[in-house]
C-alpha cells in the first residue's frame, strides 16, 4: 500500500521542536537478521544516537526495541525513511516513512 507521500509503507507523522533531540522506536528480530536503516537530508536532520535493547528471553533468540534518536537541525518539514534490511536480501522487507514537522521556538514550522 502506498504512502501519503508517494512511498510503500506505513507513514506517520510527529511534531518536534527544532534543535530539540526525539526518539523514533522500531523493533527488530536480529536472530532473522533483520536491521533498520534509516535515510535522511543531513542537512536538516541529525542522527545523534542508535542504541539497541536486546529483550531478556530465549539465549537463542536475539530481538528487541532499536531506538534512533535525531534532532531537527532547521525547522520545517523533513522525511525519514527507515527500511528494514536483511543481510541476504537486494531489496528492503518493509518500510516506515516518517513525517517530522519541526518548529522554532516561537511555534512556527
Amino acid at each position: 500500500m502506498a504512502g501519503q507521500d508517494g512511498t510503500a509503507g506505513e507513514v506517520k507523522h510527529l511534531s518536534v521542536q527544532a534543535g530539540q533531540p526525539f526518539q523514533i522506536h522500531l523493533w527488530e528480530d536480529r536472530t532473522r537478521g533483520e536491521q533498520w536503516v534509516p535515510s535522511y537530508e543531513a542537512a536538516s536532520m541529525a542522527l545523534v544516537n542508535d542504541d539497541y535493547l536486546r529483550i531478556a528471553g530465549n539465549n537463542a533468540v536475539d530481538n528487541g526495541t532499536r531506538t534512533f534518536e535525531f534532532r531537527a537541525l532547521t525547522s520545517g518539514e523533513h522525511r525519514v525513511v527507515f527500511e528494514k534490511r536483511m543481510g541476504w536480501k537486494f531489496t528492503a522487507e518493509d518500510r516506515r516513512v516518517f513525517l517530522i514537522q519541526a518548529s522554532d521556538g516561537s511555534g512556527r514550522r
